[in-house]
């Protein structure tokens, strides 16, 4: 059950905590006696313990009278201002399916393929090739948003439709980048994953037209934003009523220009402590450069991401976008082998090369 929260509601959030294996109708009980004060409830049920989100001003409820009832264990106030994103609010680590695809617990999901779609024979390529390495979502801009009004924009639809035909032939998932309401609509009719970019996510227009659209979202940090601020955006897209969101953390801009961005993976910790989303990490557009790739890539399976995007092209030296940052055919499969036996060590197994080249 997902809601809208108005200003006076985020700073007025708690959550109840019962007992283990609480009986349902104590659970039943303290959520009547909320909405009978006519505020809203958040329900999060795990396999030992029943959190109830309590969503409005909590001033109207006496928390001394909701201590006493059976099977409450505790009470807690929620400071943050995200709430559906917020790990008190759902402990249990979400899983988000996207197509034949899933990302969250227990797997090491890799998207992978161009930045811009180019042609029906390019991505038709590189599909069948990030595939027989292991990648289980395909990658590709219809839509590109660039700093330069000059660079290739993408191909849009026609290139939506070439991602459909890739998906037809190969059984991967795929994901494309939006930029606006018309851009979702098309994307919804050919792609099973929509992208939020780093320069929008705090379009917050946007983000609630992809909340709007259920579909499964990947949100990319901002160049500059800060962790609750990523968080918030992610809130957008929730309450929304769609919560099927994950994370991407692509590099934040800082003083340094050895590289494209400064890839901050310690994110990956934090937001483990702080949401249930599922995170993934981008080494292409954090470093900018393919060199770098391989050991960000090793050092966010270490450090716990659900998942990579990593940027594959057949001919990264003629690519219309971002070609010093891809990795060609032998190099992302290189990469690919040698990641396995760092997620085989942390417990998210890639798929069997054997089923990969099904």
């Amino acid at each position: 059950m997902f809601f809208t929260f108005t200003d006076s509601e985020r700073e007025n959030d708690m959550i109840i905590v019962m007992k283990p294996q609480a009986a349902q109708e104590s659970i039943d009980a303290v959520i009547s006696s909320i909405q009978a004060k006519g505020l809203s409830v958040h329900l999060s049920k795990g396999e030992e313990v029943t959190i109830i989100g309590v969503i409005g001003d909590k001033a109207r409820l006496s928390t001394e009278n909701l201590v006493m009832y059976q099977d409450v264990d505790r009470i807690v106030p929620v400071t943050e201002s995200y709430k559906l994103s917020n790990k008190k609010f759902h402990p249990e680590p979400t899983c988000v399916k996207a197509g034949p695809a899933q990302i969250g617990p227990g797997t090491m999901t890799v998207i992978a393929g161009p930045c811009a779609v180019e042609t029906e024979d390019q991505l038709l390529c590189i599909a069948r090739a990030v595939k027989a390495s292991g990648a289980t979502i395909l990658r590709g801009g219809a839509y590109k948003p660039r700093t330069s009004p000059y660079s290739f924009q993408g191909l849009e639809e026609e290139g939506l439709r070439y991602m459909q035909t890739a998906a037809r032939e190969t059984g991967l998932a795929t994901i494309c980048e939006v930029v606006s309401q018309e851009a979702i609509e098309a994307a919804a009719k050919y792609v099973d994953m929509i992208q939020i970019g780093a320069r929008n996510m705090q379009n917050f227009i946007l983000l609630r037209e992809a909340g709007r659209s259920g579909m499964p979202v990947l949100l990319k940090r901002g160049l500059c934003a800060t962790i609750d601020e990523w968080l918030n955006a992610a809130e957008y897209i929730m309450s929304e009523g769609n919560p099927n969101v994950v994370l991407c953390e692509r590099g934040i801009r800082t003083y340094e220009t050895a590289t494209r961005n400064t890839l901050d993976l310690s994110a990956v910790p934090v937001m483990r402590e702080k949401s249930h989303l599922p995170i993934i990490v981008d080494p292409s557009h954090s470093t900018g450069s393919y060199r770098y790739v391989p050991s960000m890539a090793k050092a966010a399976v270490a450090c716990g991401a659900d998942g990579l995007m990593i940027e594959v092209h057949n001919d990264p030296a003629h690519a219309l976008s971002d070609g010093p940052q891809s990795l060609t055919f032998p190099h992302f499969d290189k990469l690919m082998q040698e990641l396995r036996p760092f997620c085989e060590l942390v417990g998210r197994p890639l798929p069997p090369l054997k089923a990969a080249q099904e």
